[in-house]
């Protein structure tokens, strides 16, 4: 007995076993046995414990990496087009023909015609249908002419084209009332004109009269006697 007490080593304790039935003295015990004393497995139920711990832990686990997942940024919205409105581009219309362009075109060709080819333009605006544009014609063409009583009939024309109610006449009315002002200062100069002519005509016929009767006092003169000098009647005495 005193010789396994001198080999246990010193520093481990021998105390009684409590899992040892009886109450008899505890074996000796071997460095292998102290170790595995010290290492002693797990029990069933620590077992138990260790993989219940080890399967919260892996729940845990894959529960915050869904919970990661489930909380990542979305990426941010791309934002839809903008929607740009094209406004339609309305196209004035295009604008009516300029009737008064002609009509301009054609007095600049009445006043290169001589008094025949006015004449005989204006003998053939007779057989055209009446309207605003050809009485402007034949009013240009009466302020060209200038014969007895044109003029007057000339504006009587126009002046009916500018007091129209045809829808024709209403762009013709501006053109109407130019050449109506010029056709009246044309009457004016022309009667001026006439006047200062029967004047003329007045004082060539006055001048005709004195001159006539200047030649028969000449005549008169001539044929009274002569008187004979003063000095040859006193030596006759």
């Amino acid at each position: 007995m005193s010789t396994a007490n001198s080999s246990q080593p010193t520093g481990v304790n021998l105390g009684s076993d409590p899992t040892r039935q009886g109450g008899g003295p505890t074996p000796a015990l071997r460095p292998w046995m102290v170790f595995n004393r010290r290492r002693r497995p797990h029990s069933a139920a620590s077992r138990t414990r260790l993989a219940l711990r080890l399967a919260r832990a892996c729940t845990l686990a894959a529960l915050a990496a869904l919970a990661g997942c489930a909380i990542k940024p979305a990426a941010p919205a791309t934002p839809p087009p903008a929607h740009i409105v094209v406004a339609p581009v309305l196209l004035a219309p295009p604008p009516p023909p300029d009737p008064v362009a002609p009509l301009l075109n054609y007095h600049q060709a009445l006043r290169r015609m001589s008094q025949g080819e006015l004449l005989k333009e204006l003998s053939g605006m007779g057989a055209l249908p009446k309207s605003a544009k050809l009485s402007l014609q034949t009013a240009m063409i009466l302020m060209l002419t200038r014969g007895n009583g044109d003029l007057p009939r000339a504006q009587l024309l126009l002046d009916s084209v500018a007091a129209s109610a045809e829808p024709d006449a209403e762009a013709l009315k501006p053109l109407s009332q130019v050449l109506a002002s010029n056709c009246a200062e044309a009457r004016r100069l022309a009667e001026h004109a006439d006047k200062l002519a029967l004047q003329l005509k007045d004082s060539q016929r006055r001048n005709e009269q004195l001159s006539d009767m200047l030649e028969g006092l000449k005549a008169i003169e001539r044929s009274l006697p002569t008187r004979p000098p003063a000095n040859a009647a006193a030596a006759t005495k």
